[in-house]
């Protein structure tokens, strides 16, 4: 199984909370590559100062990622 940054990059050319996630994450050099934990984003993105919004992408993101 891919993992989740993997799985994520590969979106970084679509529409929406997902491919917003994804180009946050390219463009972060500290992008966490694991553990593959929704924790570990979380915690990254938190110390990163991002919004609320972009944390509840995360989550709703992460579902998806789950749920393939």
């Amino acid at each position: 199984m891919e993992g989740f940054t993997a799985w994520l990059l590969r979106h970084a050319g679509d529409e929406g909370a997902i491919g917003e996630l994804a180009r946050k994450a390219a463009a972060d050099p500290n992008w966490p590559e694991g553990p593959d934990r929704l924790q570990t984003f979380t915690d990254h993105l938190e110390g990163s100062g991002a919004t609320r919004t972009t944390l509840q992408n995360l989550t709703d993101v992460w579902i998806q990622y789950a749920s393939r």
